[in-house]
Protein backbone atom coordinates (compact mmCIF):
# COMPACT_ATOMS: atom_id res chain seq x y z
CA UNK A 1 0.00 0.00 0.00
CA UNK A 2 2.83 2.29 1.18
CA UNK A 3 4.60 1.62 -2.44
CA UNK A 4 1.32 2.49 -4.20
CA UNK A 5 0.93 5.76 -2.66
CA UNK A 6 4.18 6.82 -3.09
CA UNK A 7 3.68 5.84 -6.81
CA UNK A 8 0.72 8.07 -7.21
CA UNK A 9 2.32 10.98 -5.38
CA UNK A 10 5.48 10.69 -7.79
CA UNK A 11 2.92 10.32 -10.67
CA UNK A 12 0.57 13.32 -9.55
CA UNK A 13 4.08 15.40 -9.15
CA UNK A 14 5.07 14.34 -12.54
CA UNK A 15 1.97 15.05 -14.33
CA UNK A 16 1.62 18.68 -12.53
CA UNK A 17 5.20 19.70 -13.52
CA UNK A 18 4.12 18.29 -17.10
CA UNK A 19 0.91 19.80 -17.43
CA UNK A 20 2.95 23.37 -16.39
CA UNK A 21 5.55 23.17 -18.54
CA UNK A 22 2.95 22.77 -21.49
CA UNK A 23 1.78 26.02 -21.58
CA UNK A 24 3.11 28.77 -22.87
CA UNK A 25 6.50 30.24 -21.33
CA UNK A 26 5.64 33.14 -18.77
CA UNK A 27 7.57 35.66 -17.73
CA UNK A 28 8.27 38.85 -15.42
CA UNK A 29 10.08 42.16 -17.12
CA UNK A 30 11.61 43.92 -14.44
CA UNK A 31 11.90 48.13 -14.61
CA UNK A 32 13.12 50.07 -12.32
CA UNK A 33 15.09 52.52 -14.30
CA UNK A 34 13.56 54.19 -17.44
CA UNK A 35 16.74 55.95 -18.40
CA UNK A 36 18.76 53.18 -18.62
CA UNK A 37 15.88 50.46 -18.87
CA UNK A 38 13.16 52.00 -20.42
CA UNK A 39 14.15 51.28 -24.47
CA UNK A 40 16.32 48.59 -24.08
CA UNK A 41 13.76 47.04 -21.91
CA UNK A 42 11.02 47.32 -24.69
CA UNK A 43 12.61 46.39 -27.40
CA UNK A 44 13.48 43.68 -25.70
CA UNK A 45 10.16 42.11 -25.12
CA UNK A 46 9.50 43.29 -28.90
CA UNK A 47 11.96 41.28 -30.03
CA UNK A 48 11.14 38.59 -27.53
CA UNK A 49 7.61 38.11 -29.12
CA UNK A 50 8.92 38.17 -32.60
CA UNK A 51 10.66 35.06 -32.18
CA UNK A 52 8.06 33.34 -29.12
CA UNK A 53 4.45 35.31 -29.74
CA UNK A 54 2.76 32.64 -27.40
CA UNK A 55 5.40 34.39 -24.50
CA UNK A 56 2.65 35.99 -21.31
CA UNK A 57 4.81 38.44 -20.57
CA UNK A 58 3.67 40.87 -17.61
CA UNK A 59 6.03 44.66 -16.86
CA UNK A 60 6.73 45.42 -13.51
CA UNK A 61 8.08 49.16 -13.04
CA UNK A 62 8.56 50.46 -9.99
CA UNK A 63 10.88 53.42 -8.62
CA UNK A 64 12.24 55.33 -12.00
CA UNK A 65 10.97 52.71 -13.99
CA UNK A 66 7.33 53.95 -13.65
CA UNK A 67 8.48 56.85 -16.15
CA UNK A 68 8.18 54.64 -19.20
CA UNK A 69 4.38 54.51 -18.37
CA UNK A 70 3.94 58.38 -17.46
CA UNK A 71 1.89 60.10 -20.57
CA UNK A 72 4.23 61.79 -22.80
CA UNK A 73 7.45 60.59 -21.55
CA UNK A 74 10.38 60.15 -23.80
CA UNK A 75 13.68 58.47 -23.95
CA UNK A 76 15.97 61.48 -22.38
CA UNK A 77 19.07 60.24 -24.85
CA UNK A 78 17.30 60.09 -27.75
CA UNK A 79 13.66 61.49 -27.29
CA UNK A 80 11.82 58.54 -28.27
CA UNK A 81 8.16 58.35 -26.96
CA UNK A 82 7.41 55.68 -24.79
CA UNK A 83 3.61 55.70 -25.61
CA UNK A 84 3.81 54.42 -29.13
CA UNK A 85 6.02 51.47 -27.98
CA UNK A 86 4.29 50.52 -24.89
CA UNK A 87 0.81 50.57 -27.02
CA UNK A 88 2.24 48.28 -29.61
CA UNK A 89 3.42 45.67 -26.58
CA UNK A 90 0.17 46.17 -25.36
CA UNK A 91 -1.79 45.24 -28.42
CA UNK A 92 0.23 42.05 -28.35
CA UNK A 93 -0.97 41.10 -25.24
CA UNK A 94 1.77 42.40 -22.74
CA UNK A 95 0.56 43.49 -19.36
CA UNK A 96 2.51 46.68 -17.98
CA UNK A 97 1.86 47.23 -13.95
CA UNK A 98 3.22 50.03 -12.29
CA UNK A 99 4.35 50.32 -8.07
CA UNK A 100 1.68 52.49 -5.80
CA UNK A 101 4.41 52.74 -3.27
CA UNK A 102 6.06 54.52 -6.41
CA UNK A 103 3.17 56.71 -6.82
CA UNK A 104 3.07 57.57 -2.71
CA UNK A 105 6.24 58.43 -3.04
CA UNK A 106 6.76 60.67 -5.56
CA UNK A 107 3.39 61.91 -4.98
CA UNK A 108 2.31 61.03 -8.46
CA UNK A 109 -0.99 60.19 -9.17
CA UNK A 110 -2.48 57.71 -11.49
CA UNK A 111 -4.12 60.35 -14.21
CA UNK A 112 -0.65 61.16 -15.03
CA UNK A 113 -0.11 57.60 -16.85
CA UNK A 114 -0.80 56.16 -20.03
CA UNK A 115 -4.23 55.16 -20.54
CA UNK A 116 -5.09 51.10 -19.29
CA UNK A 117 -2.04 51.12 -17.23
CA UNK A 118 -2.70 48.70 -14.46
CA UNK A 119 -1.47 49.30 -10.82
CA UNK A 120 -0.12 46.80 -8.48
CA UNK A 121 0.49 47.70 -4.53
CA UNK A 122 3.88 46.50 -4.69
CA UNK A 123 6.37 46.25 -7.71
CA UNK A 124 8.78 44.26 -5.33
CA UNK A 125 6.09 41.80 -4.38
CA UNK A 126 4.26 41.58 -7.51
CA UNK A 127 8.23 40.51 -9.03
CA UNK A 128 8.37 37.91 -5.73
CA UNK A 129 4.80 36.36 -6.12
CA UNK A 130 5.22 36.12 -10.16
CA UNK A 131 8.72 33.96 -9.78
CA UNK A 132 7.45 32.01 -6.55
CA UNK A 133 4.25 31.31 -6.67
CA UNK A 134 3.49 31.55 -10.78
CA UNK A 135 6.63 30.72 -11.78
CA UNK A 136 7.67 33.18 -14.11
CA UNK A 137 11.32 33.85 -15.42
CA UNK A 138 12.86 36.65 -14.71
CA UNK A 139 14.15 39.16 -16.74
CA UNK A 140 15.69 42.59 -16.10
CA UNK A 141 16.78 44.46 -18.80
Amino acid sequence: MKKLLQCLAASFAFFALATHAAGPTEVVYHIDDAETQGIKGLRNIRNHLDVSPQTKIIVVTHANGVDIMMEGAKDKKNGIEYAPLVGALKSRGVRFEVCEITLKNRNLKKDQFILDTDFTPSGVVRVADLQYQNHFAYIKP
